[in-house]
């Protein structure tokens, strides 16, 4: 189909159309974010000079043209629009820089001429919900929700890539079809994106500027021939001859339509006016939607991120576009640059060799440029010595890059929005796609309030910043470390985030208020340690009367274990932030009496799994309630010692497993409570011949693990475990050889050496007074120490004592 063909095909529709005598109408069908595209469409629209340029996408956003020709507004950007009662349901239309609909936006603004989109409203599209739901009217639950990254009506499936109408999932209608795919393999080629690299996205703009619109258009309607259109596009289609016709109706005599090519065809040859109205008398109730533009990544624009119309490589299309001469050797450059950033020793040879790889690649394949296989296979084999690692940093940095848009304040926004915009501005936090690591110091007014920031965003579900596992991140430490990177979706969450207050502060306690109303304990406990951090004064009255109340009538133990600790840390260190902890002593100490009484119980007759997932809590409870000191650690100290009694004499369903009777004893006696001769009566008592193998392994892990050294400071202990090892019978030996594995492998590297060398040094007999002897004070070498102790303790140093001959010999 010729240019002429097309503009004959569009300009010949009845009179019904309604169209202005003379007028002219050509269709740019495009691939969306194609370089090779967009620098067709440039020079099309240089050519023709159009007086109307009307866009595939949503009309609700023709208000919201003008900010893309502010200086403020960077691409990579996106429209976004929502249901205005139900912010989750939501739709992107993004645009890059070597976007054939940014080009024409920018061409038209520059031109200063009417600018339209032209596709479903969103208004319609959103009721429809997501491609893929029903193709024959709205969801049949009537709920098309699209989360964030979702795009319903402007960049969804294949057919807006100007490919196919492809139909995720088990859907009525036609089978998707790949349009590249099909001409790729009608030209011979078994790779789509290289052949389609060689056969547009490489070309420059040269002879007749519509030729290339026109060969397209060709294939397309050949395409559809064989793979009929779905009826969700029958729908968009009927919508934009409905646009054109409006278009031609308001007297321009030159339009350009840009769209995808899947669409040409349908555009090229129109209906009647009563056909595209009967088709778009089927479609739902229009929503209430509201649009704004929002920035966009890169990363974002990737298919593999699951957005339908992405690209493989938007970072290598951006350079293409941007970089039209000696597109190679400027990519090699960029690659060096990185690599030497990232201390690879790359020279200017490497980048001359490199670039050679690639056209030699080229040429053996037969290629007319290199594309980015080529590219890559000589990043690899020169630059990277054959390294994937080095090259994965190249394709993530690069080849897709972490580009992040920018939009101007004059847009519409959410009052949320615009407070967390004053903030980042404020607190000096600029948004950024890269990730990056953010140490804050809390004893700093800025830092503090950063870290405030961050956490009620957390809260808000806006999970900007993300905890760093590298670095320290505790309510009981000055300094907390962060990695942020901002997602485009987070711009949908603050929308949706917007019901719950009109600030940041506003909407964080509103939310918390709300999760609290719901929430199970150790979620409350967790929620208000989170009020804590994010300083959310009118939020924790709410939580800690919810908390107090769940406290009260929660018998699980399980579910008192696992919310004391964080109590007792918020108590301990909430200090660090000048936040008052009152609030919460008086559930955290009730909390504790609750599970010292219920403890007990709750531990026996429990399985291996039961009693490791129960040593856990133990030891995490036992240093919670050492924090809080006072009564509740009594009681805490008698709840070990009956944990320790509750042997199982009638069998293991009848007392507390030997894992936490031993780890009570070991607790106890860390703790001064129990001495070392009491302990090793109760080791050896367990270790006789009377107790099982298995039961007797368990109170030695629970006893050991956490720190052997008393083992060497106490040869009654070693001695006692090394003749109950001894004497295990060796069918029991082998069922206790994990545990035993488990538990000495826990032990620090020198203890195990030096029990080892005593055991190998021969029989370990505890002496009958059940302690070693001790050895003679050496006063002469004890004396020799004061004065180093004394300098190191900051006190004066007392004269050094000469001991007399006399004593010498009184001593000995």
């Amino acid at each position: 189909m010729s240019a002429e063909a097309m503009s004959a095909g569009a300009a010949g529709a009845e009179a019904a159309g309604g169209r202005a005598a003379g007028a002219e109408v050509t269709l740019l069908g495009v691939r969306h974010h194609g370089p090779g595209s967009a620098r067709a469409v440039a020079a099309a629209l240089a050519a023709l000079q159009p007086d109307a340029v009307l866009i595939e996408g949503p009309p609700e956003a023709d208000g919201l043209v003008a900010a893309a020709a502010e200086k403020e507004m960077v691409p990579p950007v996106a429209l976004l629009a929502h249901v205005a009662d139900d912010p989750a349901r939501a739709a992107f239309w993004p645009f890059a820089e070597f976007s054939p609909e940014w080009v024409a936006l920018r061409h038209a603004l520059d031109a200063g001429v009417p600018v339209r989109f032209i596709d479903l409203p969103a208004a319609q599209s959103l009721a429809l919900g997501p491609r893929g739901a029903r193709d024959d009217g709205p969801p049949a639950d009537g709920d098309g929700t699209v989360t964030g990254g979702g795009d319903t009506s402007g960049r969804d499936g294949a057919s807006e890539e100007g490919e196919g109408s492809g139909v995720p999932g088990g859907t009525s209608g036609p089978a998707p079809v790949d349009p590249i795919a099909e001409l790729a393999a009608a030209a011979g080629h078994l790779d789509p994106e290289s052949w389609w690299e060689d056969a547009v996205e490489h070309r420059t703009p040269d002879g007749d500027p519509l030729a290339p619109f026109a060969a397209l258009a060709e294939a397309m309607a050949a395409l559809r021939e064989h793979h009929p259109a779905e009826r969700r596009d029958l729908v968009r289609e009927a919508a934009m001859r409905q646009q054109v016709r409006a278009a031609r109706r308001a007297g321009h005599r030159r339009i350009a339509v840009v769209c995808g090519a899947w669409h040409v065809p349908a555009l090229a040859a129109m209906p009647t006016v009563a056909h595209d109205r009967a088709l778009l008398a089927e479609l739902p109730k229009k929503l209430k939607v509201e649009l704004t533009w929002v920035p966009w990544t890169h990363r974002r624009l990737s298919q593999h991120t699951g957005y339908g119309a992405g690209i493989d490589s938007p970072g290598w299309y951006h350079h293409l576009f941007t970089s039209p001469e000696q597109p190679v050797a400027r990519w090699m450059t960029k690659v060096a640059e990185l690599l030497r950033a990232e201390d690879h020793p790359v020279s200017s040879a490497h980048v001359i060799e490199a670039v050679r790889l690639a056209d030699t690649l080229a040429a053996v394949r037969g290629r007319p440029l290199p594309g980015l296989t080529e590219t890559l296979d000589a990043v690899r084999a020169v630059m990277c010595d054959g390294s994937d690692v080095a090259l994965a940093l190249v394709h993530r940095r690069l080849v897709v890059g972490d580009a992040l848009g920018e939009v101007p304040d004059s847009v519409p926004a959410v009052p949320l929005q615009r407070d967390l915009t004053r903030l980042q501005r404020t607190l000096r936090l600029k948004p950024e796609a890269e990730p990056r690591d953010l140490v804050l110091d809390l004893r700093k007014d800025l830092d503090g309030e950063r870290s405030r920031l961050l956490h009620r965003l957390r809260l808000l579900g806006l999970h900007w910043g993300r905890p760093s596992r590298d670095g320290v991140n505790s309510t009981g430490t000055f300094r907390e470390t962060w990695q942020l990177c901002w997602e485009p979706e987070f711009s949908v969450r603050l929308v949706e985030a917007g019901q719950w207050g009109t600030t940041v502060r506003s909407a964080a306690t509103g939310k918390a208020v709300a999760d609290a109303a719901n929430a199970e304990l150790t979620a409350l406990t967790a929620l208000a340690e989170q009020c804590l951090l994010a300083d959310l004064p009118d939020a924790l009255p709410e939580v800690m009367r919810a908390l107090a109340d769940r406290a009260a009538l929660d018998t699980d133990a399980g579910h008192l274990a696992a919310a004391l600790p964080a109590l007792v840390r918020t108590l301990r260190y909430g200090d660090v932030r000048a936040t008052d902890t009152s609030a919460l002593t008086a559930v955290a100490h009730g909390l504790a009496e609750r599970l010292s009484l219920a403890l007990p119980a709750a531990c026996t007759g429990l399985d291996a799994d039961g009693a490791t997932a129960r040593r856990a809590e133990l030891d995490a409870v036992h240093q919670a309630i050492a924090l809080l000191g006072g009564d509740t650690a009594e009681r805490w100290a008698g709840t070990l010692a009956a944990l320790a009694a509750r042997e199982p004499h009638g069998g293991p369903a009848t007392g507390v497993p030997g894992l936490l009777r031993g780890r009570a004893v070991r607790l106890l006696l860390d703790d001064g409570r129990l001495d070392a001769e009491e302990a090793g009566r109760r080791l050896g008592l367990v270790l006789s011949t009377a107790s099982e193998p298995a039961d007797a392994g368990g109170w030695v892990e629970g006893f050991v693990s956490g720190g052997g050294a008393l083992l060497l400071h106490d040869p009654t202990l070693l001695g006692l475990l090394d003749a109950w090892l001894c004497g295990v019978p060796a069918d029991a030996f082998t069922d206790l050889l994990p545990v035993l594995r488990r538990t000495f492998s826990s032990l620090e590297t020198g203890v195990r050496h030096t029990i080892g060398s005593r055991v190998a040094a021969g029989p370990l007999t505890a002496p009958a007074g059940g302690s070693a002897p001790s050895a003679p004070l050496d006063e002469e070498r004890a004396d020799a120490t004061t004065e180093v102790l004394a300098l190191l303790l900051g006190v004066q140093v007392p004269q050094p004592r000469i001991p007399r001959q006399t004593d010498r010999r009184a001593t000995a």
